[in-house]
């Protein structure tokens, strides 16, 4: 299927790794021109160099960002002036009981994984409303409605998330412009990867077991009993992205092995 998005520029926030990656890199497959986005130069360009190899696709660039600073954040927009799609996927997580969140976990939760797609969404809003066309997609989580107990902050942000991508959708109206949520399910991604290595560590167990304890304790109503690939979610991402997908708007799209439980 061809998905029509070559020419189409696309930034990914949050890039060098993940689901960032995947989407950067199957966004590439389909001959969009993509900007990958990380925190050092490094990670950014050893991402940017994989990407062109594995797709042949040389229109692949970096922008060098870290979405704690504000100020990253607008030389980012200053070197990439305009986009045609926009991937607010940059996030951080982190497991910790609610007496031990304090005020500045919350406000760094909230700067990092909201206002980064609040700032980046305002810098190109307009010009594709201009332009009559552009896709605003917010990378949040199945964590937005079903709020995990060990990671409260973390929920609440994707659940902010949620709002801000409806509410910037009503602003589309009668236009070629969308605005959408993807909420995936818990992703082997390097992070989650990692977090699941060193639970083995400390439980004595294999990754598999901890695994299978995950989805047994943790997540029992997955009806997939896994994690989930970074492609899956960059699947459904990347038709989003396309202008195959111009019926849908103001949604938020489930990529969570069924795991959770409502019909709406």
């Amino acid at each position: 299927m061809d998905l029509q998005l070559k020419n189409k520029t696309a930034l990914v926030s949050g890039s060098t790794a993940g689901i960032g990656y995947a989407i950067a890199k199957q966004l590439a497959a389909e001959g969009a021109k993509v900007i990958v986005n990380g925190r050092t130069a490094e990670r950014v360009d050893a991402a940017v160099t994989q990407i062109k190899a594995d797709t042949g696709n040389n229109e692949v660039s970096g922008a060098v960002a870290d979405f704690a600073k504000p100020e990253d954040v607008a030389r980012l927009i200053a070197q990439v002036p305009n986009v045609d799609i926009l991937i607010n996927n940059v996030a951080i997580f982190e497991p910790k009981a609610f007496a031990d969140i304090t005020d500045e976990d919350w406000l760094r939760f909230y700067d990092i994984n909201v206002l980064s797609g609040v700032r980046l969404s305002r810098a190109y809003f307009n010009g594709m409303l201009q332009r009559n066309w552009g896709r605003i997609i917010f990378i949040s989580s199945e964590s937005a409605i079903q709020i995990p107990e060990e990671m409260i902050h973390y929920g609440m942000t994707k659940t902010a998330q949620l709002a801000v991508a409806r509410g910037l959708a009503e602003l589309t109206k009668g236009t070629n412009v969308t605005v959408n949520s993807v909420l995936p399910g818990p992703t082997l991604s390097e992070g989650v990867g990692g977090f699941v290595e060193q639970l083995a560590t400390d439980q004595s167990k294999t990754v598999d077991e901890v695994k299978k304890d995950f989805f047994t304790h943790m997540r029992p109503t997955s009806l997939i009993q896994r994690f989930l690939s970074v492609d899956e979610v960059a699947n459904m991402v990347v038709y989003l992205s396309s202008p195959l997908a111009s019926a849908t708007n103001g949604a938020a799209i489930r990529a969570e092995g069924g795991l959770l439980k409502s019909a709406i």
